[in-house]
């Protein structure tokens, strides 16, 4: 390691430990390698225009927040809830079974795992908590661990960012992810009978059958917003960029007809996509500047000739990585880790013959459970914040669902045709 490459990974450390955010720390980290090495300090600014100019599926990332925050301001969840209640709330555990299927339909439309947990997981907590029914701790853990499959099913921002750092399909990176989003919510539902019965938690009231067509038909053009998406996707109408615009659209169409939006509450959605995508690309410019150093000093070429050198098949460097992966979710977001972490290891995936959709999709699923590990779980400290539940609580009550999900994972390493299977049937030769 060269001694600008270490005074700059020393000057990220230490500036991160000191509070200051990521994307600052990476940012003069750069200079301060650009300085020691005696390149210009110019090149800082130029990395991130051009990298943000030459992206353009990075528009998807500000649309999809903005489809996230309409949807949340308007009444859109409220119908989808209903509808929910209606097909798995009279099961065993069953607003807990509500809420992880509202978020797999939720995850159809918004790609974020945040805008799950503070949109209609906020509203399935204060149904879940009402009159006692469940107690708060488990309510938010449960609504934290569903979250984590937002990014999963498409669309997805993470998969937006992946895609920008490894040159794979947006759109087979999309289809990829349906069965392992839908094994995560079959885990975490299995897991939520067995804790129902377990604290004997009384079944919900069954929806009479006469009003299951008018709740279907009220929460209909919101469940067709992730099959619009897709069909314009696989249908070669619309490029993933161009779809996220089109979420975006359906969503605030929806709010108007519904008549569930005012101007008010548009401004404060559209202020608050503006001040999430700005957020969003302070870590992609940093994380730019920082992947051209790492080109610089030839890591990933680094690293691939390490891990041949150590003859490790397939499965075993999988394994590792994905350990890795867990220690960093401990400290760090996932947007950081896609675009600085990754990109080391895209190149040993090459020459091992790994599937870089099922590394791509294997790698998200992963960092999304970093969202609900301690101490640096996002989601815990979303819900925290907009339930005032305890944070002790809340982790105590989620370490179960972690093992869960960690099974899951575990599953779609050993088996690559379950990510697999559904992008070749779309065409894909991988």
């Amino acid at each position: 390691m060269s001694l600008a490459l270490t005074l700059c990974l020393v000057t990220v450390l230490l500036l991160a430990a000191f509070g200051t955010p990521v994307s600052f720390s990476m940012i003069i980290g750069a200079i301060v390698y650009l300085a020691v090495s005696g390149q210009d300090l110019a090149l800082a600014g130029e990395q991130i225009i051009q990298g943000f100019y030459n992206s353009f599926i990075l528009l998807a990332v500000p649309l999809f927040i903005a489809a996230a925050n309409i949807m949340n301001a308007g009444s859109i969840t409220d119908r989808l809830l209903q509808f929910c209640v209606a097909m798995v709330g009279h099961f065993r555990g069953g607003l807990g079974h509500v809420n992880i299927v509202s978020s797999l339909i939720f995850s159809g439309m918004s790609g974020s795992a945040v805008a799950d947990a503070a949109g209609v997981g906020r509203v399935i907590i204060n149904m879940m908590t009402k009159d006692g029914r469940y107690p708060p701790s488990y309510a938010a853990a449960i609504t934290a661990a569903s979250a984590t499959i937002g990014p999963i099913i498409p669309p997805s921002i993470p998969m937006v960012i992946y895609a920008l750092v490894s040159d794979t399909s947006v759109g087979y990176l999309f289809i990829a992810g349906l069965v392992p989003g839908l094994l995560m919510g079959v885990v975490l539902m299995g897991l939520n009978a067995y804790m129902a019965t377990k604290m004997d938690i009384p079944k919900e009231p069954r929806t009479p059958m006469k009003d299951i067509p008018r709740i279907t038909f009220r929460a209909l053009p919101t469940l067709m917003m992730p099959a619009i998406l897709l069909f314009g996707i696989y249908g070669g109408i619309t490029t993933p960029t161009e779809a996220a615009a089109v979420a975006a659209a359906y969503a605030l169409i929806l709010a108007v007809a519904y008549r569930s939006i005012s101007f008010k509450q548009l401004y404060i959605a559209l202020k608050e996509s503006a001040y999430s995508s700005a957020s969003v690309g302070l870590v992609i410019g940093s994380a730019l500047i920082f992947n051209y150093i790492v080109a610089t000093e030839n890591v990933p070429t680094a690293i691939a000739e390490m891990i041949t050198a150590a003859d490790l098949s397939p499965l075993q460097f999988l394994l590792i990585v994905n350990l890795i992966y867990l220690g960093l979710g401990f400290l760090l977001d996932a947007t950081t880790v896609i675009l600085v972490i990754v990109p080391l290891f895209v190149p040993a995936c090459r020459e091992l013959g790994i599937d870089l959709v099922h590394f791509g999709v294997v790698t998200i699923v992963n960092l999304m459970i970093g969202l609900i590990t301690p101490p640096y779980g996002v989601l815990l400290f979303v819900i925290n914040g907009t339930t005032k539940i305890p944070l002790a609580g809340i982790i105590k009550q989620v370490i179960p669902f972690i093992f869960v999900l960690l099974a899951a994972l575990f599953v779609m390493i050993l088996f690559p045709d379950l990510i697999l299977s559904m992008p070749r049937l779309m065409g894909y030769q991988g």
